[in-house]
């Protein structure tokens, strides 16, 4: 039988670009190449995209991996019948690399995990391993996330939504409105991710750079009532065959001493975290963060795959912090290491991935 066409995309255009990357190099490293031939496709941070055989997709030298922009370039056709990618080089007649059954998307942040190239892929009749259109853009901004899962009666901390707008014209306002939350707060872009554009703020005196540091990722800011307790993740697969969504054995995520808190650092670029799997909780804990994750995957609509955040206060309440459709899985990243400690080794969890892409029909669902 002929290996089912897996295109690899990865890259982007957003401040995860080098994510992206890393994950991309840990995925086709797992993926098995006996049931699937893969067809690894960057989106250079121009928003271009290339045939990217051969690239660096590891972290060398303390030097984070990027798509070159020297690869053959590539076009997606809006034809559903032809599922194809075409060679469009300059001076050159486009020409087909031929068609291919499924598309990884292995792209972090704005512009690949905030439903715009799933919205691209529904177009031209292709499908796509993770969550669709609304369920990756409602996941992705974090305002909305929150406001569909207190819609469904899930707990959420309290927290102030920064549009760009207020921001310019109301900032006194917004100011006063934020002090409400009491000190410290975090202040994060909206709709980014891997910890980019984070920052831990104690006082008011440092309230307004924390939020342009933001906003050089995203013009939408929310910000958040520090939450005191524990760092809790959990990953989520969509069942098979119409069976329920099925939740991994959490990990607890525990910071080094040299970081305040869970940023960009210490997830990818030194040794300042640990993970805890199983955690450290009551078992009837452990079981309810698991129920929490099937609920929130499911309250935003969500397909494939997601990693979903909490909170465990030291009075015992869990508190949803966060949802990614589209989760690192780098070799320093909890979900793959979740669904190993769950019996799900890596090979076996990027296969399910594509399985589940499969069985799902095209267009509305």
């Amino acid at each position: 039988m002929s290996r089912i066409r897996v295109a690899v995309v990865f890259g982007g255009r957003s401040s995860e670009h080098a994510i992206s990357c890393l994950t991309a190099g840990s995925v086709m490293a797992a993926i098995d190449q006996d049931r699937y031939e893969v067809i690894p496709i960057g989106i250079a941070r121009d928003g271009r995209w290339v045939l990217a055989s051969g690239q660096r997709l590891a972290i060398e030298d303390g030097r984070l991996p990027e798509v070159a922009d020297d690869g053959l370039p590539l076009a997606l056709p809006f034809d559903p019948e032809s599922r194809g990618l075409v060679v469009v080089e300059p001076g050159q007649v486009p020409r087909t690399l031929g068609d291919v059954d499924v598309v990884l998307p292995l792209l972090h942040g704005p512009y690949g995990e905030d439903g715009t190239i799933q919205g691209l892929l529904e177009l031209a009749g292709v499908r796509y391993v993770g969550a669709g259109v609304l369920a990756s853009a409602a996941s992705m901004d974090k305002a909305y996330m929150k406001l569909v899962w207190q819609g469904c009666g899930l707990p959420v901390g309290p927290y102030v939504v920064v549009r760009d707008r207020q921001w310019r014209r109301e900032r006194k306002q917004v100011v006063d409105e934020i002090k409400e939350l009491g000190w410290p707060v975090f202040v994060k872009p909206a709709r980014a991710g891997s910890s980019m554009g984070i920052s831990k703020v104690e006082s008011e005196d440092a309230l307004e750079a924390a939020v342009e540091a933001a906003r050089e990722h995203d013009p939408k800011v929310i910000v958040e009532a520090a939450i005191e307790g524990r760092e809790i993740e959990c990953g989520v697969l969509e069942g098979l065959n119409d069976d329920p969504a099925e939740a991994s054995m959490p990990a607890e995520v525990r910071v080094g001493s040299g970081h305040d808190y869970y940023d960009f650092e210490a997830k990818y670029l030194d040794d300042g975290l640990a993970l805890d799997i199983p955690p450290k909780l009551p078992a009837a804990v452990i079981e309810e963060v698991r129920r929490l994750s099937v609920r929130a995957f499911d309250a935003l609509g969500c397909e494939g795959l997601a990693r979903v955040d909490f909170f465990y206060t030291p009075d015992g309440r869990l508190i949803l912090n966060e949802i990614n459709t589209m989760p690192g899985c780098t070799p320093a990243s909890a979900f793959p290491k979740m669904w190993a400690a769950t019996g799900l080794d890596y090979p076996a969890l990027v296969d399910r991935w594509i399985r589940t892409a499969l069985a799902r029909p095209l267009g509305l669902r």
